[in-house]
C-alpha cells in the first residue's frame, strides 16, 4: 500500500492545508516511525509548501548528536520517554528552521525495549512560543499496526494544536485504523 492511498492521507492533507493557512512550516524527527511521518506528509500534493524535511534518529545517540536530546536523560530514562520526545520535536524543529517540530518515539516490538512493553509510544508537537504537547499512547497489535497508529496520532496531534482543538485524549489503547491499514 502506498502512503497516498492509506489511513493518513486525509489527516496529512488537513494538516498541510492548516499550516499552508498559517504560513508555517513543519519537520519531523522520527525514531519507531522510521520516516513514516515524512512519507505521508509527502504523499500529499503540494507538500513542498509546508514541510521542511525530516531526521529518522532511529538510534538513541543520534537522538543526542543530531537533535540535542539531553545524554543525561536518555542515560537515565531510555529513548522511550515524554520528555524525549518533547526534546526530538524542538531539536527537528530548531535543526530544519521549521515552525513546528514533531516526533515519534517507542516500543514498536517484537522486544521490550528500556523496560517499556510493545506498544508504549510517545509522540509530541512543539511549535511556536515554546509551546510542547506530548501524549502517550498504550497500543495493541503487531509492529506495523503500532507504527501506523503512531503516524496517525502525531498528525492528529499537530492537526489539534493547529485548531486549537481541546478535546483530544491524552492516552489512547487500542487506536483507530492507522495510517498503513486498509
Amino acid at each position: 500500500m502506498n502512503a497516498a492511498s492509506d489511513g493518513c492521507a486525509p489527516v496529512a492533507s488537513a494538516v498541510l492545508a492548516a499550516l499552508v493557512a498559517r504560513g508555517e512550516t513543519v519537520a519531523a524527527a522520527e525514531s519507531l516511525t522510521g520516516g513514516l511521518v515524512a512519507a505521508g506528509l509527502t504523499a500529499v500534493p503540494g507538500a513542498s509548501r509546508a514541510v521542511r524535511g525530516a531526521v529518522t534518529a532511529y538510534a538513541t545517540d543520534v537522538k543526542a548528536a543530531v537533535l540535542g536530546v539531553d545524554e543525561e536523560l536518555l542515560g537515565g530514562r531510555g529513548a522511550v520517554d515524554g520528555d524525549v520526545a518533547g526534546q526530538m520535536a524542538r531539536g527537528v524543529r530548531r535543526l530544519l528552521g521549521a515552525d513546528w517540530g514533531l516526533a515519534t518515539t517507542g516500543v514498536a516490538g517484537p522486544d521490550v525495549q528500556d523496560g517499556k512493553p510493545v506498544g508504549t509510544v510517545f509522540v509530541a508537537a512543539a511549535g511556536p512560543g515554546g509551546r510542547t504537547r506530548v501524549r502517550e499512547l498504550s497500543l495493541d497489535g503487531d509492529r506495523s499496526r503500532i507504527r501506523s497508529e503512531s503516524v496517525r496520532a502525531v498528525l492528529e496531534l499537530l492537526l489539534n494544536e493547529l485548531t486549537e482543538n481541546a478535546g483530544a485524549k491524552d492516552t489512547e489503547h487500542n487506536g483507530g485504523n492507522g495510517c498503513l491499514q486498509p
